[in-house]
């Protein structure tokens, strides 16, 4: 059983940090040792879309670039970068999730998860642009919280969640029409995920929920469910299964499943009555990657190893792990550990690597023996971000990303009821 489900993407600035300090004080890469034990994942046919190569145009959004980009086998680009930064000097205030490819993060000013870097977008109101190197739903959480005359800028509009896609407004409104005609909706709150795009953030703000971090999880639905005697949880149905049955202590059997795609969520109108816990069907195409035979196979080929994984993971992963939180608390975690010992982590590829550079003295690996990028994540490259910059340096912002501001007001509600919730983050162990 895991020890927690815990830490999530705390921030700076005018608000509490929930992080337990500033992260961005020694930046991992600074701390890059090329002796560590690390070794490579095996790759897999769909290494290259996996890589953020290639594209759908029919599903993906915004996979156009508008512009010319620059080569990505130009050996000035990081030289490039590195001047276009330097000539917008404090005008510009770029991000980097911890999930960004290194080429990327090196020329980041701060690194996070997705709520503490929109809240550290926030602290920068100086800030003329934003540069997100991150994918969409941050983009849009960084421009709600931001001033006006600020512009959050996205290097690659193709950059976005699958997560957050699989919960579209229609839908959410339509299972909303469900739980209304039951006449159940007057005892449900609503819960998004920060993990959603602003649409849905609006929408739960208007119906009076809240958002949360997988971090502060347990606190959000604590208060919901203070509330109401039901919680909608949007869109991850791991992030929520593992936090109402883990943290909560309901049982299995007081979750169901919502499928969008199925009449009536696929549910008959007492399995809707009679839930504590309505799950919306969507989950990380990249945490949802690891299984039990995963857990099973590291523990058979390495003795000792501590399983250590994002509480977006399956039901069946979490409770085989031994330790269980968001980013953050993996990056403390791995920091806290003692020298020689051993680490399998679910969570995705490009932190996994960056902590066992980090940590020679450990061996790190990643919880599944194939490779396993967050594909829209790695989509802002090298290329995509000198374009961004130089375009800036030349007056033009491109791939400015905008919320209206009805939705924003709303979502703005469920982000500041989030910010109101009571008790801190759980800390990762000192030791262990």
């Amino acid at each position: 059983m895991p020890s927690s489900v815990a830490g999530h993407t705390g921030a700076a600035g005018s608000v509490a940090d929930h992080t337990g300090g500033d992260r961005t004080a020694a930046p991992l890469w600074d701390h890059l040792d090329v002796t560590s034990t690390w070794v490579e994942p095996s790759n897999t046919a769909t290494a290259l879309l996996l890589l953020g190569r290639g594209s759908d145009p029919a599903t993906e959004r915004g996979v156009e670039c508008p512009g010319d980009l620059p080569a990505p086998s130009d050996p000035d680009l990081v030289a490039r970068a590195a001047a276009a930064k330097a000539a917008l000097g404090d005008r510009v205030f770029v991000l980097g999730h911890h999930y960004q490819r290194d080429e990327v993060i090196q020329f980041a000013d701060v690194t996070g998860d997705s709520f503490k870097l929109a809240r550290e977008a926030a602290a920068r109101p100086d800030a003329e642009y934003i540069v997100f190197c991150g994918v969409h739903f941050m983009a849009e959480s960084a421009d709600i919280l931001t001033a006006d005359s600020q512009k959050v800028v996205l290097p690659d509009l193709a950059a976005g969640c699958s997560m957050a896609d699989m919960a579209v407004l229609s839908q959410v409104e339509t299972a909303w029409d469900v739980l209304t005609e039951l006449g159940v909706a007057r005892d449900v709150v609503p819960v998004t995920y920060m993990n959603s795009s602003a649409d849905i953030k609006g929408f739960v703000g208007r119906h009076g929920g809240v958002v949360c971090t997988s971090s502060n999880a347990r606190r959000a639905l604590d208060w919901a469910y203070g509330q109401g005697s039901k919680v909608l949880f949007l869109p991850d149905q791991h992030l929520g299964r593992n936090t109402a049955v883990l943290e909560l202590g309901l049982s299995l059997d007081d979750c169901v499943l919502y499928d969008p795609h199925k009449l009536n969520g696929g549910l008959t109108p007492e399995q809707l009555r009679d839930a504590k816990m309505i799950l919306w069907r969507g989950h990380c195409s990249v945490h949802g990657r690891f299984t039990l035979d995963s857990v099973n196979d590291v523990r058979e080929r390495v003795p000792g190893v501590n399983v250590l994984v994002h509480p977006e993971c399956r039901h069946e992963v979490v409770t085989a792990a031994d330790l269980v939180g968001s980013t953050e608390y993996i990056i403390r975690a791995i920091e806290a550990a003692p020298a020689g010992s051993a680490w399998a982590v679910g969570t995705e590829l490009n932190l996994v690597r960056r902590l066992a550079l980090a940590h020679p003295d450990k061996q790190i690996m990643f919880l599944d023996r194939a490779v396993c990028y967050c594909s829209t994540m790695n989509r802002i490259d090298l290329p995509h971000l000198v374009w961004a910059l130089e375009e800036l340096v030349a007056g033009r912002v491109v791939n400015q990303i905008t919320v209206d501001p009805d939705t924003a007001r709303h979502a703005r509600a469920a982000l500041d009821q989030m910010l109101a919730l009571p008790g801190a983050d759980t800390p990762p162990p000192a030791t262990v």
